[in-house]
């Protein structure tokens, strides 16, 4: 057995080419020119990781495709200067761990991706019929409670697929996680592929890395746990198996009924039975022709150090100036950043954004992000603080934050201070006071509601009742703004869908509200619906629900595991009088959405996912 490898490694977090950039120039101006049609163009751009946006005109969105969710600080930098100037100087963390720059003109989208190639970053299958980013744990590798550490592996997969044949040609998306084990889901069971570490001795008593294998699970029009299609796979047969669920899905596929197309519905089209035998005549061809090896010794996986060096910390004079050149701008909702005075202050932090890793001595801390968005002067402020309290490098998060490893245990509270000076240490990141979201109707064609503006609205209210928040310790809330699962709102503890009501000939904004949702254990639970309220009254969902679990509950029950199994009809009694409204209660406010200023007037055409 070799000696496994140490360190991430600098250029293993290099993922772009260049040409391909060349590429999208040359195929803009050949639409542009008429010499291409729209469709053309739009499964071109897709694949190139460029959505178009609701709004009228050329306006666009890109998404930088970020591999495990791990970023150099030199990257963070990178997106800062992409979105200084071309976008609205500051990007979004989503829910698959990558940035997204919005309101970005088609004619800024070319060098936009160019300033990110240069620091080894590609927007290429991070959208369309694509094997999307694939993800894993921000604490992976230094988890407590880990099987072993899925990045490597994760690494690996990534570069057989990014770019593979199969990979663009899809019918529809599809999705992979790792998960390292433990406490550790990263989602994997709503993924169209989960992988779940596992070890298992060979007849000879060596311990052999592998995966318990998930596919076909999702949310969205038909919630799907995964079905396990092995129950341990050698580490090195992930290409393979892999390969072979992606040859049956791109030769069966539904490529007409765009809606209907994702991997779950196939399996039911087919029946799990014949699906698995699809699978295995595959696989027996792909092992045939084969697939190479992984790049290090399977079973003993690179793992990362401690850094044997970090850089002078910044001088508040630095940070000063990074924050000062600050200039988020709309349209849109414009993230505010204050600084952190007074209580909740630095205690409170310490509790609920800092964890032990299993390497003694070191943490990890959440930086909180306000709706998951982050200004250009902050991602260089962090930069220097990852280079100085961390290993030079910064994770993205599921719920949309961002995280620092390897902080010295004796560093944090220096860390703290820092994060409060520039506005970023706010606590209970995946709370009450920390929801996550989609983009929503700010710029998404499909959304009916503004979920930012909702998502908002009840982290505001919870970040001045804490009390609240620790009452519903564990409570994750995820906000979507149509029926899709981009904001994962169906495996959240609660989670809300925007949808509209009319009063007359008046819209009315409302939210299905989803109760027991939960990605972990052996199979993601699904939340039920138990009320459809109007926008405006969202925040009193939480409060009743809250007061119902404390009169229900078990000695020691989380609210998340009471939500998991309430009764339906205990919680739509709850909040039955929350769902009335009619023309004599509804005040002008309800008929306007949050984070809106007009009528509410719900607009949406065909939107990009399923294109």
């Amino acid at each position: 057995m070799t000696a496994p490898e140490t360190t991430l490694g600098h250029a293993s977090l290099d993922f772009a080419d260049p040409n391909e950039i060349d590429t999208f120039v040359e195929t803009l101006g050949r639409f542009e020119r008429g010499e291409i049609g729209p469709d053309q163009w739009r499964a071109f751009r897709l694949v190139a990781g460029t959505y178009g946006q609701r709004q009228e005109g050329d306006w666009a969105m890109i998404r930088a495709k970020i591999p495990q969710g791990i970023l150099r600080a030199d990257q963070l930098e990178a997106i800062a200067t992409a979105t200084d100037r071309f976008s609205r100087g500051f990007a979004h963390v989503t829910t698959r761990q990558n940035f997204q720059f919005h309101f970005m003109h088609l004619d800024q989208v070319g060098p936009a991706m160019q300033a990110l190639a240069e620091a080894g970053l590609t927007t290429r299958e991070a959208c369309g019929n694509a094997v999307r980013n694939v993800t894993t744990s921000p604490t992976a590798g230094v988890a407590l409670d880990e099987v072993f550490d899925p990045t490597p592996y994760a690494r690996a997969f990534t570069r057989y697929f990014l770019r593979h044949p199969l990979s663009a040609t899809l019918p529809r998306k599809f999705k992979v996680a790792f998960s390292g084990g433990g406490a550790d889901h990263s989602f994997a069971h709503v993924n169209d592929l989960g992988l779940f570490a596992r070890v298992q001795e060979d007849a000879s008593g060596k311990s052999v890395h592998g995966f318990r294998v998930v596919v076909a699970g999702g949310t969205a029009l038909m919630c799907k746990t995964g079905l396990e299609l092995v129950d341990f796979l050698p580490a090195p047969e992930i290409f393979a198996v892999a390969e072979a669920v992606l040859r049956v899905f791109h030769a069966r596929g539904d490529r007409v009924h765009r809606h209907k197309n994702r991997l779950k519905f196939l399996v039911k089209e087919m029946g799990w039975d014949a699906f698995k035998a699809a699978v295995h005549v595959e696989l027996a061809q792909v092992r045939a022709a084969g697939t190479p090896p992984l790049p290090f010794d399977p079973d003993a996986p690179p793992i990362e150090e401690a850094p044997t060096s970090r850089a002078p910390l910044p001088t508040t004079a630095e940070l000063d100036a990074l924050i000062g050149a600050d200039a988020p701008r709309g349209p849109g909702i414009v993230p505010r950043f204050l600084p952190v005075l007074g209580d909740p202050g630095a205690d409170r932090f310490f509790r609920t954004n800092v964890r032990p890793q299993r390497q003694a001595g070191f943490v990890v801390v959440t930086i909180t992000l306000p709706l998951g968005d982050i200004s250009s002067g902050r991602m260089r402020a962090i930069a220097l603080l990852a280079r100085s309290f961390s290993d030079g490098t910064v994770r993205t998060t599921v719920g949309q934050n961002l995280l620092l490893r390897w902080v010295p245990q004796a560093s944090v509270r220096a860390l703290y201070a820092q994060l409060a000076h520039i506005g970023l240490a706010e606590p209970d990141p995946e709370s009450l006071a920390d929801v996550s979201s989609c983009p929503g109707a700010e710029s998404c064609k499909l959304a009916v509601t503004q979920s930012r503006g909702v998502a908002e609205l009840v982290s505001a209210k919870f970040q001045v009742n804490r009390a609240l928040v620790d009452r519903a310790a564990g409570l994750v809330v995820k906000v979507s703004g149509c029926p899709n699962g981009c904001g994962l709102h169906h495996v959240a503890g609660i989670g809300l869908q925007g949808g509209l009501r009319k009063i007359g000939d008046r819209a009315v904004p409302q939210y299905f509200v989803y109760a027991g949702g939960d990605p972990s254990g052996d199979a993601a639970r699904f939340g039920r619906v138990v009320a459809k309220v109007p926008a405006r009254r969202v925040p009193q969902v939480f409060e009743r629900l809250i007061a119902l679990y404390e009169e229900k509950r078990t000695p020691g029950e989380s609210i998340t595991a009471y939500l998991v199994r309430a009764p339906v009809a205990e919680l739509k009694a709850r909040l039955a009088d929350l769902e009335k409204l009619d023309a004599s209660t509804a005040t002008d406010e309800d008929f306007v959405d949050i984070g809106e200023t007009a009528a509410f007037k719900p607009e949406t055409s065909e939107g990009e996912c399923a294109a």
